[in-house]
């Protein structure tokens, strides 16, 4: 009995594989939880793997109290454990309804209050459609603390909102208001030069040498 314990305990499911480590899906405590292990990354880049995991650490204790946001479980110099969020990733949810839009936008300013940039909203799978058609919000590898508030947390915190409208255009384009069509019709500086070299650069990486999918789903970004 003990032992079947110890395998249940110890189930697995491998979500990504990459030269930064492993993402896993495990049974943690009843429940299911993500681990991110950083152990498997190449030498070359080890180490910034554990600057993104630490990144990720710091970005989900200063969350710890918002709802749609995963708990931090479990953090050291190699592995993070957060807890695993039910839902769909957008592009397979879909969110057509404006509530989900006025919510996330929400939960997204409640992370700028706290001085929290997501800094990586542009992906759809990192917004998630729960099952009451809620939405949350995952991976905080690139999310940007900035107790201060300087100019740089401003402008990704406006581009955390643009990117939701963007997706919000995708899904209800007859909903935008004025207001959010200014805002996507003026991206930041930083916005136009990542459009016009760094984002090409990034395709490149990710997707010829990283091997990466375009618009990851779920499987791979939990």
């Amino acid at each position: 009995m003990h032992g079947h314990s110890n395998l249940q305990a110890s189930r697995s499911k491998l979500l990504k594989k990459d030269i930064f480590g492993r993402t896993e899906q495990r049974d943690c405590d009843l429940s299911r939880c993500i681990r991110r292990d950083t152990r498997s990354a190449h030498w070359s880049v080890r180490w910034i793997a554990r600057k993104l995991l630490a990144r990720e650490a710091r970005a989900l204790a200063v969350l710890e109290d918002i709802k749609g946001v995963p708990k931090l479980l479990t953090m050291n110099a190699d592995t993070l454990e957060r807890t695993y969020i039910e839902g769909l990733p957008m592009q397979e949810g879909k969110p057509a309804n404006p509530d989900y839009f006025r919510a996330a936008a929400r939960l997204i300013r409640r992370h700028h209050r706290y001085n929290i940039a997501h800094n990586d909203l542009a992906k759809e799978p990192n917004f998630l459609v729960t099952a009451t058609g809620e939405p949350a919000i995952i991976d905080y590898q690139l999310a940007y603390f900035a107790p201060t508030r300087g100019l740089l947390f401003r402008v990704l915190a406006r581009e955390d909102i643009r990117h939701l409208l963007k997706h919000k255009r995708t899904y209800c384009p007859d909903m935008l208001t004025k207001r959010e069509k200014r805002i996507l019709d003026n991206p930041s500086v930083i916005s136009k030069v990542w459009a016009n070299s760094g984002k090409r650069i990034y395709l490149f990486v990710t997707r010829r040498i990283l091997g990466w999918r375009d618009r990851e789903g779920a499987s791979d970004r939990i």
